[in-house]
């Protein structure tokens, strides 16, 4: 990982750590490294979240896009997929998201899309941070005619909700959703969308003020829709986070429904109707273990990798697999989108109701939820990557996934920045696995410590 892009692009405080001056040396290497084998004058798509600090970098990245040549389509606030459709609908060169996805409306971050609308290879985000930090010099700026512009487009919204609303072929009248918009980029795209496949919408946490974005609502707080969708007696509700790329649900009794329900219900009805490719879901590691339990009795493969949607993209391009995701409910539905997509999720959840005539609860049903601990290990830095190694740490993951015989499970692993080993237990007896994960990250603090 490099020494700016993480594993979602640039992220950051706004105005500390991420800068103005940070926005502009990006939007100029990022052009450069995109399309420095065009010979023709680079177009670029710049999307944005509701955050107030949105409207800083993008200026800020506007201008180190047109000082070198490049067109720049501003889309005003969308989320964070429909940069991707459009990126690819628009036949530009890229696209640029400014969001900080679901974290504190203080984060602002800062994402690339190709032209084919995926993000972008470890290898060309460090080529690109290698011209923002100087290692490497921008060799000439255009002058003259030749500096770029801007061009605006007011037809971003209208464009996403039409393509959200073409893949799913089935209406949605009769059904009462409650939606919560996080405050977030979703709060237009949302409502048009279900409002237009004929759906009574009732919207929450759809008023943004450029601070209260993700603010104790949203797929992360999912609280207050769940009282919401009982208290006006909706059929379902879905939750969107501040950038709108994952969605979360809660069935007609206020339960929470999360990812890994949801990909087993569309997985199966995908199966059942002959889309669901080489008969496969994709998971990451941390799905939970009655998901894959689910997988084995309905009869779909379910492979797993590691953790984070990127690396559930990459298996599924090598395979050539069409849906997968996470638990949080970030789900790619590849013959739709290159990248997660809240919006179309939820469509696809919602038209597996509506054919089916299934209630929310019955469709999440499909999934027996296992109570799942987690616990961290403080240990030294240059330990965290080599707990396996040591004989007595495994042979007590050992002993315990012999112990529960397929019917719980143990998953360690490293924190990506900080000095800590996470330890994940996973079983029917919520307390017993409590006790057992305090007692697994203490060996280890005490060994690795």
């Amino acid at each position: 990982m490099g020494k700016l892009f993480g594993t979602d692009g640039i992220r950051g405080i706004a105005n500390k750590d991420l800068t103005a001056e940070l926005a502009f040396k990006t939007g100029q290497s990022g052009a450069y490294v995109l399309t420095k084998h065009s010979s023709k004058r680079p177009r670029i798509l710049i999307g944005k979240d509701t955050r107030k600090s949105g409207d800083m970098l993008e200026a800020a990245l506007t201008a180190g896009l047109c000082s070198m040549g490049a067109k720049v389509i501003p889309l005003g606030v969308v989320p964070t997929p429909a940069v991707a459709y459009l990126t690819r609908y628009y036949k530009a060169d890229a696209g640029v998201v400014i969001s900080a996805s679901h974290n504190p409306c203080e984060y602002n971050g800062i994402k690339f899309f190709n032209s084919d609308g995926y993000k972008l290879s470890d290898g060309i985000e460090n080529e690109i941070e290698s011209y923002i930090l100087g290692e490497k010099a921008i060799e000439e700026l255009p002058t003259h005619g030749k500096v770029g512009y801007v061009s605006a487009n007011h037809n971003a919204v209208e464009d996403y909700v039409a393509f959200a609303v073409s893949t799913i072929d089935c209406r949605l009248d009769g059904m009462k959703i409650a939606v919560d918009c996080a405050n977030g980029a979703s709060y237009e795209t949302a409502f048009k969308a279900l409002n237009k496949l004929g759906a009574n919408v009732e919207a929450i946490h759809n008023t943004p003020d450029g601070v209260n974005i993700n603010h104790m609502c949203g797929s992360t707080h999912m609280e207050s829709l769940q009282a919401y969708v009982t208290s006006i007696g909706a059929d379902i509700g879905i939750a969107f986070d501040g950038d709108a790329d994952r969605m979360l649900a809660v069935d007609e009794n206020g339960k929470l429904i999360d990812g890994d329900q949801i990909m087993a219900a569309c997985a199966k009805f995908m199966r059942d109707n002959g889309t669901l490719k080489q008969n496969t879901l994709v998971a990451t590691v941390m799905s939970n273990l009655g998901l894959f339990m689910a997988g084995e009795k309905i009869g779909i493969n379910i492979p797993r990798t590691k953790v984070g949607d990127r690396y559930v993209l990459e298996e599924m391009l090598a395979k050539g697999y069409n849906i997968g995701g996470e638990q949080s409910g970030h789900i790619i539905f590849l013959d739709h989108n290159t990248t997660g997509d809240g919006l179309v999720s939820a469509l696809q959840f919602l038209s597996v109701l509506k054919k089916t005539g299934m209630k929310a609860s019955e469709a999440a049903s499909i999934v027996t939820v296992m109570p799942q601990v987690l616990r961290n290990a403080v240990v030294k830095l240059e330990n965290k990557n080599s707990y396996m190694e040591n004989e007595e740490i495994a042979a007590a993951c050992k002993a315990l996934e012999d112990e529960f015989a397929g019917e719980g499970r143990v998953l360690i692993r490293p924190s990506g920045t900080e000095p800590l080993v996470r330890v994940m237990i996973e079983g029917k007896d919520e307390e017993y696995i409590t006790k057992k994960a305090e007692e697994l990250a203490e060996l280890i603090e005490k060994i690795l410590g």
